[in-house]
């Protein structure tokens, strides 16, 4: 069964952004995909630490929340990050839980399918939207997109609820990620999967 993902990055378990994503699992259900909401902007996520200890062991030196998520995103077939808006960038815990969970995990994530869902009372979705995207970009994973950029607006969940060009927009999101996971599942059994090219790592530091 095709499986989603879920990272609530407010600290809210129940606020503007949990109702973005409750709005796209009612529509993930409609369209046989399994999901797992987890909550992660109310947990003490540190950043990493640079020892590289990853690199030998496969998961990260510090023991939390991003070595019990990292087996269930290997798992899964597409990942949604949600996160309010805080100055003009996503909350804090999530980035230091994305730079750690994507950085630590050996394994790939090329062709699981991503969205990111940005909440805020006004301003700043579009520069937090688009540093959530950058770690789908970055790892090979195709982006959703909808019928406008992935955000919601409000003060409060009440607030959301009435945004309904925001909630078409979930849904609709929903839908075509849907149609995107379903289709590279296919097309895997088919075609497998696009060829990916290591080695080359690009630096003008070695003194010649």
């Amino acid at each position: 069964m095709t499986k989603v993902l879920m990272l609530n990055g407010s600290p809210k378990a129940n606020g503007c952004t949990a109702t973005a994503l409750a709005e796209m699992r009612t529509i993930f259900a409609e369209e046989g995909i399994e999901t797992e909401l987890i909550h992660v902007g109310n947990k003490d996520i540190r950043g990493c630490l640079a020892c590289q200890s990853c690199s030998k062991t496969g998961h990260c030196v510090i023991d939390d929340l991003v070595n019990e998520v990292a087996p269930k995103l290997e798992e899964a077939d597409g990942l949604v990050i949600g996160s309010p808006v805080y100055y003009a960038s996503p909350n804090g815990t999530i980035l230091a839980f994305l730079d750690r969970l994507f950085y630590s995990t050996p394994f790939s994530k090329h062709m699981k399918v991503g969205a990111s869902v940005v909440s805020a009372r006004r301003g700043g979705t579009s520069a937090t939207f688009d540093a959530l995207n950058k770690y789908f970009t970055i790892s090979g994973m195709p982006v959703a997109s909808s019928t406008y950029w992935n955000q919601v607006h409000g003060f409060s969940a009440e607030d959301v609820k009435k945004d309904a060009e925001g909630l078409q927009t979930m849904r609709n999101l929903a839908r075509n990620m849907s149609f995107l996971m379903k289709a590279i599942c296919a097309a895997k059994e088919t075609y497998g999967l696009p060829t990916v090219e290591r080695g080359a790592f690009t630096s003008f530091s070695d003194g010649k």
